[in-house]
């Protein structure tokens, strides 16, 4: 939704317009390209950004034939701008909420192993119940997204964490709980086996998410917890990758089962005292939007009451 107003400094106005071309500009390195994505014409936009220069009594950007630079004074304005236009974004879209419309930006985070919501279809049906919110989505792993929660760069996310470790600092529900399975070659000696104690694992190679991830945190507190040591020799960020180095007899890997399905060439072994973990719709305990909160309610009460946890860093 565009918000058109004016803020008033020293009896001169200051278009929330123009501070869009400052931000399209710094973040396109261009006035072509700002221009394109602001939908108007560069002389127009040009114009209105040398106007507030002239109004501010500074240089906002550096211009050659060939190259655009943010000055200084353009830095320390362009992160006030930012501030403002969402301020001022933010009060259309809560005064349409108090009238009943939920609009905005629905800005989602996913784990990649996400198997506790039908990511597509549940977005399909937020968008049909609220067409004008416009929704962004971006996968990554559990820290960052929960980090990008807290900051303010993402509205909504689903994570994966170990049993025992909730999120941290955001306000969240459970969605699912589940046990990872061990996923092995067809020609491993494990292979005809339906079930196995995590100690017949210990001595095999391994390959996981990188060291230090959520993702891997689940199998390493399993393993540590029973007493035991293991090697991960490989280390990938995607579920295809460790699944293809499985498939080629090189490593064993700890997976959520429903992430494995379908997978050809591998096995799945069940594990006792395996890792185990937790799916959780986590959104900002601060002041979260109309869209977030609409998405929470859309998404369900299943698995019991929110929570709040500590503001100490997961």
């Amino acid at each position: 939704m565009l918000v058109t107003a004016s803020i008033v400094s020293d009896d001169r106005w200051m278009e929330l317009q123009q501070m869009r071309y400052v931000v399209a500009v710094a973040e396109t390195g261009s006035f072509t390209r700002a221009a394109e994505r602001c939908f108007v014409v560069q002389s127009a936009l040009s114009h209105q950004v040398a106007a507030l220069e002239r109004e501010l009594g500074v240089r906002l950007f550096a211009r050659t034939s060939r190259r655009v630079e943010i000055t200084a004074a353009g830095e320390t304005f362009l992160a006030s701008a930012r501030l403002a236009l969402g301020a001022a974004e933010r009060a259309a879209v809560d005064a349409a909420a108090a009238a009943g419309q939920v609009r905005g930006t629905l800005r989602l985070g996913v784990i990649p192993t996400v198997t506790a919501l039908d990511v597509p279809a549940t977005l399909r049906a937020f968008r049909s119940a609220h067409p004008q919110v416009a929704v962004s989505l971006r996968v990554a792993a559990s820290d960052a997204l929960v980090t990008a929660v807290r900051a303010g760069e993402l509205d909504v996310a689903v994570l994966g964490l170990p049993a025992d470790v909730p999120p941290s600092g955001v306000r969240h529900r459970e969605l699912a709980r589940e046990r990872l399975v061990a996923v092995v070659g067809a020609g491993h000696a494990l292979a005809g086996r339906v079930r196995v104690d995590l100690a017949a694992l210990a001595d095999e190679t391994f390959a996981d998410f990188p060291a230090g991830s959520p993702g891997r945190a689940q199998s390493d507190r399993a393993f540590t917890a029973a007493g035991l040591r293991r090697e991960v020799a490989f280390e990938a960020p995607t579920t295809d990758l460790l699944l293809g180095l499985v498939r080629e007899g090189l490593a064993v890997v700890m997976l959520p089962e429903r992430v494995v399905a379908g997978a050809e060439g591998v096995v799945v072994l069940r594990v006792s005292r395996g890792p185990s973990r937790v799916q959780h719709l986590a959104w900002s305990d601060l002041n979260p939007s109309p869209a977030a909160l609409a998405f929470v309610d859309l998404v369900g009460d299943a698995s019991g009451p929110a929570a709040v946890s500590p503001a100490a860093p997961p």
